[in-house]
């Protein structure tokens, strides 16, 4: 299957402002350059007559590219090195020693999926969830990517977990790494939020997409959390928190916490 990347040279406040409106269509990955933007998405779901104009408006020069799936774990492999989050958690790779001097120890295999703990975003999450009760707790990962947030969830005690996600990739790579880490059963299910049912209540969502995403499912998340639940949001910047705040405190919806890394956020809510 071959990817799409589209490179744009920019400064930084029409990066933003075209992140925004990127966001909205089938990109399965941004990433901030020295000179702009850089993103990409499956070759099938390229749209250029629709995104052709937004670049137009903004007066950027860009470059489209056709590039082959890569074998992501032989690169990966080249380059990683273990994420170690506070003195609690190591996220790992197969090919990397065990280490058993931490209490909490993710076990990674990615492919195409986000979700290695080496984004602020992800980081910030399992920083997090080091601090949150997870004990008999029903747990849902929404956009789980490589399931390492669902994967920390198991190990803090979780008592049921269930996944989303939209990329074929992800739900194969979410599968793989849950028996890694003997997860046990995972309701795991390619799609988006839709795919959980309404009437389910979980006592912990887990959010890691964008904020556009975020601000467009919020009332999905509220419907599905269950009485002082917690929603854990990130994937967004510093600057967004205000409209994402905006937007759950509108449906009842209350900040507990929230943390900065390298300018990305993590905002977690309590329902109640």
């Amino acid at each position: 299957m071959s990817f799409i990347t589209l490179k744009i040279a920019c400064d930084e406040e029409k990066r933003e402002l075209l992140f925004a409106e990127l966001s909205l269509f089938p990109f399965d990955a941004f990433e901030e350059t020295d000179d702009g933007l850089l993103a990409s998405c499956e070759k099938d779901a390229w749209e250029p007559a629709e995104v052709k104009p937004i670049l137009d408006r903004y007066q950027v020069p860009y470059e489209v590219a056709e590039v082959e799936k890569v074998n992501w774990n032989e690169e990966w492999e080249k380059n990683y090195e273990p994420v170690i989050v506070g003195d609690q958690c190591i996220v790992r790779a197969t090919f990397h020693a065990p280490r058993p001097e931490f209490p909490y120890e993710i076990i990674i295999t990615p492919k195409m999926s986000f979700g290695t703990g080496h984004h602020a975003t992800t980081y910030q999450v399992l920083a997090y969830q080091l601090e949150l009760d997870h004990a008999d707790k029903r747990v849902l990962d929404v956009g789980c990517g490589t399931g390492a947030l669902a994967i920390m969830a198991h190990k803090r005690g979780a008592a049921e977990l269930a996944a989303v996600d939209i990329d074929e990739w992800c739900i194969e790579n979410s599968q793989e790494n849950f028996a890694l880490n003997n997860c046990g059963a995972v309701n795991l299910k390619l799609g988006g939020i839709d795919q959980i049912a309404a009437a389910d209540a979980y006592d912990i969502i887990l959010a890691n997409i964008n904020k556009n995403v975020l601000l467009s499912q919020m009332d999905a998340y509220a419907e599905r959390l269950a009485d002082e639940g917690v929603l854990i949001l990130s994937g967004f910047y510093e600057e967004d928190i205000p409209d994402l705040l905006q937007c759950a405190e509108a449906l009842g919806l209350k900040e507990i916490k929230r943390s900065e890394r390298n300018r990305w956020a993590m905002l977690a809510l309590r329902s109640g």
